[in-house]
């Protein structure tokens, strides 16, 4: 039987008649919004990676129990939803004192481009769509329970509805709505100000032109340039080693105290991560006559003023598919 028939045209007994390698084929198509679902869920591109694998996994083992009532999509999804609960319930990670998600990594923009268009036409599918990418938001869910972050996403990002959540959840629909009220007002808590809204800045050129502006700042390690561009209440952070700091003053300081400008040859490469602006900065390597990587700033920009910088290790270059080392004159 053809991977690429319909399984809404298949049936359960089309189903129970699909060989593993058809099978392997139909549920690839969804592999990356599956996996962005688990991203979500979880805060880790990793841990999201090893969730999918188990949700094709039980999907392949438990393929009677499509009984078709719903589209082989959403069976995936409610598998995938119940494999994450399942990885939270056995290892459930608490945010940092300060509340900071040591465990969060970076998802590329590159792998997002995969995703289905959708409502791509739908100004306010986009924005919730880039939105609840963006690392302020994956940081907020994690703060939540799992079942009210299952709740959450299903209803807010995906808009299942309620009936829908509350059979995969084995709740009433009034418990449902009851942990999505309190899943939002959990959102509120942890979401910056100026994000609860969901009116996220445009990739405008004033954006970029202060994306550029602090990428030669920084190769230049011209902290009072750097400093001008924060705003007052500006957070930093550089999971998964511990530590938040907030306010201008404090983060410029852990600048200072950390030799930051002591700093030499410094070479970047502008990228875009969980639908932000990005830099990666790159160290020169006198041993090995290159520069090699070194760390990757993730930007929220908000009102003309850099708000948020979430520094990543450089274990992260190669699944953002940036260069391993630029050479001597610094072009990758």
């Amino acid at each position: 039987m053809s991977a690429d028939m319909r399984l809404e045209e298949l049936g359960v007994r089309g189903l129970n008649e699909v060989d593993e390698l058809a099978f392997s084929g139909l549920a690839e198509r969804h592999r990356r919004e599956l996996h962005v679902h688990c991203y979500r869920m979880l805060g880790s591109f990793e841990d999201a990676e090893d969730t999918v694998q188990e949700t094709f996994l039980r999907a392949w083992r438990r393929r009677e129990t499509f009984e078709g009532r719903s589209t082989f999509r959403a069976w995936l999804y409610r598998i995938a939803t119940n494999a994450c609960l399942d990885l939270l319930a056995k290892c459930r990670p608490e945010p940092a004192t300060g509340g900071e998600v040591p465990w969060l990594q970076p998802y590329p923009d590159r792998l997002l481009d995969e995703l289905p268009a959708g409502d791509a036409d739908e100004p306010e599918t986009v924005a919730v769509a880039r939105e609840t990418i963006e690392l302020a938001y994956l940081v907020a869910v994690q703060h939540l329970a799992p079942r009210p972050r299952a709740a959450l996403i299903l209803r807010d990002v995906l808009g299942w509805p309620a009936k829908d959540v509350a059979d995969l959840l084995g709740d009433s629909v009034n418990s449902v709505n009851s942990a999505l009220q309190r899943a939002r007002a959990g959102l509120r808590e942890h979401l910056p100000a100026d994000r609860q809204d969901w009116t996220g800045d445009e990739d405008d050129a004033e954006t970029r032109e202060l994306v550029r502006r602090y990428t030669d700042a920084s190769v230049a390690t011209d902290v009072p340039a750097l400093a001008s561009m924060l705003r007052d209440d500006v957070r930093c952070s550089m999971p998964p080693t511990p530590g938040l700091y907030i306010g201008r003053d404090t983060v410029v300081n852990s600048w200072v105290e950390a030799g930051f400008e002591e700093l030499e040859h410094l070479r970047a490469v502008p990228t875009s991560v969980n639908r932000q602006s990005a830099v990666a900065f790159y160290l020169w390597r006198e041993r090995e006559g290159a520069y090699l990587p070194l760390t990757i700033d993730v930007l929220r920009v908000t009102g003309g003023a850099i708000t948020e910088i979430v520094t990543f290790h450089d274990d992260q270059f190669p699944r953002l598919g940036l260069p391993e080392r630029l050479p001597a004159d610094g072009t990758a």
